[in-house]
């Protein structure tokens, strides 16, 4: 068999040096909106079957089974800092798959680096972001303490920029409320992510990066918001005043011979009044399951959110089971008792071993005193502790009562009438004058037959 050195037509492959673009020339988005360069496709060889035994195995096969049990057992630094040819570790392959249940189970792993940059300088905020998985970016935002915004690769972008100049408008709101830096330009052509929006046409980004401009900041989240609407007095005045017979006559003109046409909701209208009292901390509609830690400083844009481990060591535990819900008894009550072990739960809430089946188990229960998220969590109906409430069904004594038929009420003459037309009354006299000569031949073919039968 011929080598690559020995066969002539064989090329020697592309120069290390060569850094030309493939179309000829320098563009601007050579190697920027491409996959291979943000989010390189390789398959790295391991065992194809069989249980995952590294760190970097359960991460790269979606298994978060075979995770658990390594953390179990114990991992050691070289172990959970295992790169790939990429430069890539365990977390940052999960938050390029979009592997949500994997990067849920490494916030607690030991050694593990949040801002771990690959060959091309991207982290794992930079990777999620780039693919456009909003549950990744939040996780990593939320319970990652010390995830760096603001790091750039090896042309300057941050993560804001390449969620901008891909088009993923959550990632990007979401980006922007942590505290991104908005302004914040590339090393190589001084843009930033507005101008690399504008530049590849994502125009639903930009219209939400000025959004997000006109209302920095999220009233409804501060304990001094009154879900009160302070333009519902002028409109309904203005609705309720009286009007000149000129305007009558054009609003009815307009009212006809308008066309309508969908447009997008109003600034500061009745949608945008119901969507921040709804989700207001205040809310007289719903019940709201959470309180803020610091109700004076709401989300705002440009300003750094802390992770939840992280405002978890400013406040003391007093503090933190004050500001939670309690669901245990079927009512919502504003202290949430001590968090207790799953066998503590399971004894003075049921006696029958049967019904024990359903309360949350210990992982479940430490979850609340960890901020992980409900959706994560193995869970009853009632959160976060008691039983499903045992329900017996037992069959009625009396009988079945029947229903009674409603009559029909008459025809209330106050009520208009479908019209009915000249051409339609013509037509069904017709049709009776046609059946009722039908029947009177009838009747004479049959009288000619007896008359018929009689004389012979």
């Amino acid at each position: 068999m011929a080598t690559a050195a020995e066969d002539s037509h064989l090329g020697s492959g592309p120069d290390d040096d060569d850094d030309a673009s493939p179309s000829g020339g320098e563009s601007d988005s050579d190697s920027v909106l491409s996959d291979d360069s943000v989010l390189p496709d390789y398959a790295r060889a391991g065992a194809a079957g069989g249980a995952a035994a590294t760190l970097y195995q359960a991460c790269a096969r979606n298994e978060p089974g075979s995770l658990r049990r390594v953390l179990e057992r114990g991992v050691t630094k070289e172990e959970v800092t295992e790169l790939d040819v990429n430069s890539w570790n365990g977390l940052m392959l999960a938050c390029c798959k979009g592997f949500l249940d994997i990067v849920h189970g490494l916030h607690d792993c030991p050694f593990v680096d949040v801002n771990q940059q690959d060959n091309e300088g991207n982290t794992a905020l930079m990777i999620a972001s780039q693919a456009g998985h909003i549950s990744t970016v939040m996780y990593l935002l939320n319970y990652f303490p010390g995830v760096d915004l603001e790091v750039r690769d090896c042309r300057g972008f941050t993560a804001l920029i390449k969620a901008a100049m891909t088009g993923r408008n959550d990632v990007v709101a979401a980006l922007v409320m942590a505290g991104a830096d908005i302004h914040a330009v590339d090393s190589t052509r001084g843009k930033s992510a507005r101008d690399w929006a504008l530049k590849t046409g994502r125009y639903e980004t930009l219209h939400r990066l000025r959004r997000l401009n006109s209302r920095p900041r999220a009233e409804q989240f501060c304990e001094s918001y009154v879900p009160e609407w302070p333009e519902l007095k002028e409109r309904v005045a203005k609705a309720s005043a009286e009007r000149s017979p000129r305007e009558k006559i054009s609003q009815r003109l307009k009212s006809t011979f308008g066309f309508q046409i969908p447009r997008d909701p109003q600034d500061n209208g009745v949608l945008d009044h119901m969507v921040r009292m709804t989700t207001g901390v205040h809310s007289p509609l719903i019940s709201t399951g959470c309180r803020p830690l610091c109700p004076t400083s709401p989300p705002e844009v440009g300003k750094r959110r802390l992770a939840v481990p992280e405002l978890a060591t400013q406040h003391t535990a007093e503090d933190l089971e004050k500001s939670s819900v309690c669901h245990s008894d079927g009512s919502v009550s504003h202290v949430i008792p001590s968090v207790r072990s799953a066998e503590s739960v399971s004894t003075t809430c049921c006696a029958e071993a049967e019904r024990r089946g359903s309360i949350l188990s210990l992982a479940s229960s430490k979850v609340a005193s960890a901020f992980i998220p409900r959706s994560m969590a193995r869970r009853n109906s009632v959160f976060p502790s008691g039983c499903i409430p045992k329900i017996n069904v037992s069959a009625s004594s009396g009988e079945t009562p029947k229903k009674e038929k409603k009559k029909k009420k008459k025809k209330d003459k106050g009520f208009l009438e479908p019209p009915v037309w000249k051409y339609k009354e013509a037509k069904e006299e017709k049709k009776k004058e046609k059946k009722k000569a039908e029947k009177e031949n009838e009747a004479k073919k049959k009288k000619e037959k007896d008359s018929k039968k009689a004389n012979k």
